[in-house]
């Protein structure tokens, strides 16, 4: 009849309703595969809630299509390879959002979740992601999560963080169009270097005293000129044509600007910061002066900027560098986790693509290997070893930078591995063709005695790309706190090489070449103008860790930069 024809039209109409309505309350959790906080392995404890009117800083990431992303990708090895003729033929902010082909619609309906839920959301310049501000309160209803700050269970001087402690969710109308926010699950690796006392016996009578007694025995501005035959002058040409470098800084990493003026009073070198993004506050972070005093000594005429984050956002950071008009040329980072740890595939999908962005506009970023050996972190494990890879030093599209000591203490010579630095192979990530013939050439060799198989994954991504001087042997001198003393580290050697790398930068635009941009290509293609470290294994005291041989090994890179070969190299190859 009529009317049971109307009631089961009436009827499918409600289901339909039922069914959108459930569909627009649909939630989906993303990075679904990153665990949550676990107290027991974790180096941060939980503490109170924010207080609800608490603001909190997030970046969603936006997806970017799978075939723009290639496209990207496309033109970041194109304009990478100095044996193409694109290499140096660098895009423009704008030329990369077009590559990007970010849907407005998908802009649009993201920007307007966030909105809605209460946030101040601002699209960034290439339309792949949106920062939001929002009260702390408002960002758990929104992502159907719960917020808590969190302090480092060993380091009493790092700033806590306020972080997610469970999964998060989204709509799935939004979902669709997010690949995360950031950064809710993850957690940063701290660690403060410790401060060694000057030697109270007298260095050889062959080390360096540019920086006086205070320095004694420690590597200064001159031990490194001496060993890496980069020239000790404020007098370059270094600037030529607006060239420019930076340092990163996260979580209370300041600096004191009376520390960096005893430095280079001490050992007769620029160290001043020109530029600084994101606020200083006059306090004294062990990793921002040793950051700021050893890439102004190598590179001085050099101009430098420190890149504060506070919230130890690395996507953050990433917008901040990718999207300024005028953004420094090469960028040193001593920031890093284990790929394991809250490191999901997409987090390192999303700094990839950022990285990527960088080096189209012809950015160099180096990373520190980090300092524990092949272990990270996490360690080996007690009954099955286990190898844990660094990220982002383990990115295919960043320098990754190792650490060594002087073979013999106190003379400046051949150099080896220093037992803590980071290098292994990526569990994530293949390996990229510019290493591929490297990397076979360490794994079939007959003297690399290579651990256990199933400790690590031979056909990742193998790191380090270089090396500098950064183990406890001969510390590094800086002033920090009102004093000198030593300290060691991968985060003292990834400044030094990017300072060369700024140097040399210098020396190609004079010549009105381009930058280097993503260095890679140019290192693997060059393997001479590094000086080869043959000594020692990362393996951080462990009964495993790779061994350095001939040649690029997981351990030391290609070595150390020359100086003087890496000029005649990177000036031999000009194009654009």
């Amino acid at each position: 009849s009529f009317f049971d024809h109307t009631v089961s039209k009436m009827a499918a109409l409600a289901a339909s309703l039922a069914l959108l309505s459930s569909a627009a309350l649909e939630m989906v959790t993303l990075e679904p595969h990153v665990k949550p906080y676990n107290a027991k392995t974790s180096s941060w404890t939980m503490q109170e809630k924010p207080l609800a009117h608490e603001n909190v800083t997030l970046t969603v990431a936006l997806k970017v299509d799978a075939d723009a992303r290639a496209a990207l990708e496309k033109v970041f090895w194109e304009v990478s390879d100095p044996k193409r003729s694109t290499y140096g033929a660098y895009k423009t902010v704008d030329e990369i959002t077009a590559l990007l082909a970010v849907p407005e619609s998908r802009v649009r309906a993201v920007k307007t979740f966030f909105e809605q839920a209460g946030a101040v959301a601002r699209v960034n310049a290439n339309k792949d992601m949106i920062s939001l501000n929002i009260r702390a309160s408002l960002a758990e209803a929104a992502l159907s999560t719960s917020l808590h700050w969190f302090s480092h269970s060993k380091v009493a001087k790092a700033e806590r963080v306020l972080r997610a402690s469970q999964p998060y969710k989204l709509p799935a109308s939004i979902a669709q169009h997010v690949v995360l926010v950031g950064e809710l699950l993850q957690f940063p690796r701290v660690d403060v270097p410790k401060i060694q006392e000057a030697a109270a016996e007298p260095a050889a009578a062959s080390w360096p005293t540019d920086c006086g007694s205070s320095c004694s025995g420690f590597v200064t501005p001159e031990v490194l000129s001496k060993r890496y035959h980069f020239p000790h002058s404020k007098r370059t040409a270094a600037t030529a044509n607006g060239n420019s470098m930076a340092v990163a800084e996260f979580q209370g990493q300041y600096y004191k600007p009376t520390d960096l003026s005893s430095f280079s009073a001490a050992c007769s070198v620029d160290a001043s910061v020109d530029t600084t993004i994101g606020g200083n506050r006059n306090s004294a972070g062990i990793e921002a002066e040793l950051d700021i005093e050893y890439i102004k000594a190598v590179a001085q005429a050099v101009p430098l900027t420190v890149v504060y984050n506070a919230q130890y956002s690395l996507l953050s950071w990433t917008n901040e560098i990718t999207g300024l008009a005028d953004t420094p040329l090469v960028h040193s980072v001593s920031y890093g986790n284990d790929e394991a740890q809250q490191s999901s595939t997409e987090y390192m999908y999303t700094c990839n693509t950022a990285f990527m962005k960088a080096g189209v506009r012809g950015l160099s970023i180096l990373f520190a290997s980090g300092d524990q050996g092949v272990c990270g972190r996490e360690g080996c494990g007690l009954f099955r070893t286990i190898f844990h890879p660094d990220f982002p030093a383990a990115s295919p599209y960043i320098t990754a930078v190792g650490g060594t000591d002087f073979v013999e203490k106190g003379v400046i010579g051949d150099e080896q591995v220093w037992a803590d630095g980071g290098g292994g192979f990526s569990d994530t990530f293949g390996q990229p063709d510019y290493q591929k013939d490297a990397v076979a050439a360490y794994l079939a060799a007959s003297d690399a005695d290579l651990p256990p198989s199933s400790a690590w994954n031979s056909t990742g991504r193998g790191y380090p790309d270089v090396a500098a001087l950064g183990g406890q042997k001969n510390a590094y001198c800086i002033a920090t706190g009102g004093r000198f003393g030593g300290v060691a580290g991968t985060s003292a050697s990834c400044p030094v090489v990017a300072a060369i790398f700024a140097l040399l930068n210098g020396e190609r635009l004079t010549a009105n070449a381009p930058p280097m941009g993503f260095l890679n290509p140019f290192i693997y293609q060059n393997a001479n103008a590094f000086q080869d470290v043959t000594k020692g294994t990362n393996n951080a005291g462990h009964r495993h860790g790779f061994k350095a041989i001939a040649g690029w090994d997981a351990a030391s890179g290609f070595g150390t930069p020359n100086y003087a070969l890496l000029s005649a190299a990177a000036m031999a190859v000009v194009h654009a």
